[in-house]
């Protein structure tokens, strides 16, 4: 079997786990992203750069109530002397507060937070903000990895542990699932698949909620079909109108 076979299989494996054993998950979070829609709420995507929140925003057949969160605060200082010392002060976090009032995030609203790891300092204290904030956090994160990990955070505490929800791919410890004799580490994440799989299952469970409630969510169409530039125009109205 080649290496590509291998992979196929591996990936369609997990995937069928997934389905087996995460369906009560899917279905929860689908529950409370249809429930924030039809309330005129928006889900908003933040991520650490696994792919989700590029694959979930602005793509056909997705939702136009969906919107990516980023956040970054650009400090350039970079002292050679202090780069290689630890920092006495630890992470500093105190502006994820003022991030998100200065954001589009309103109480009522969702973030799904996808971090494989769950550790690091901003993405739970992202987590513990938004729910401060009355805002319903869902974790896109691997258990399984993220539990042997300590956390970054003052708290201890990793993301799946402050999270309202958690959506948990199966990605096994070390994320690479390939083991190639020649090679010193595995290779092949599955991370970034399974995320984006594990939404998109959100995202089915989401319009079918919707539909049946007489409320159907409005959606992108291809921008590159015949007349996508006009739809696209008329469809980014219709969901300011309706709110979903």
């Amino acid at each position: 079997m080649t290496l590509i076979e291998t992979y196929l299989n591996e990936i369609q494996a997990r995937i069928a786990k997934m389905q087996a054993t995460r369906m009560a998950q899917i279905e929860q979070a689908a529950d409370v992203c249809a429930g924030c829609l039809m309330n005129k709420g928006v889900v908003h995507i933040h991520d650490t750069g696994h792919m989700v929140s590029a694959e979930l925003v602005n793509r056909a057949g997705g939702f136009l109530a969906f919107s990516r969160l980023n956040l970054s605060m650009n400090i350039d200082n970079p002292n050679r002397l202090r780069a290689a010392q630890p920092n006495p002060n630890g992470p500093q976090l105190g502006f994820m507060p003022y991030a998100l009032r200065a954001s589009n995030v309103r109480p009522g609203d969702i973030i799904i937070i996808g971090s494989v790891s769950g550790r690091t300092a901003p993405q739970v204290e992202l987590a513990l903000q938004a729910r401060e904030m009355g805002v319903t956090t869902i974790a896109l994160t691997a258990v399984a990895h993220s539990s042997k990990l300590a956390s970054e955070h003052p708290t201890g505490k990793r993301l799946f542990e402050v999270a309202d929800l958690v959506l948990d791919h199966p990605t096994e410890f070390g994320d690479a699932m390939l083991t190639v004799p020649e090679l010193e580490y595995p290779v092949i994440p599955s991370s970034g698949i399974l995320g984006a799989v594990m939404l998109w299952s959100v995202s089915a469970g989401i319009i079918e909620r919707m539909v049946a409630a007489g409320r159907p969510p409005t959606v992108f169409r291809s921008v590159n079909l015949p007349g996508g530039a006009d739809m696209m125009k008329t469809v980014e109205q219709e969901y300011i109108e309706k709110g979903y």
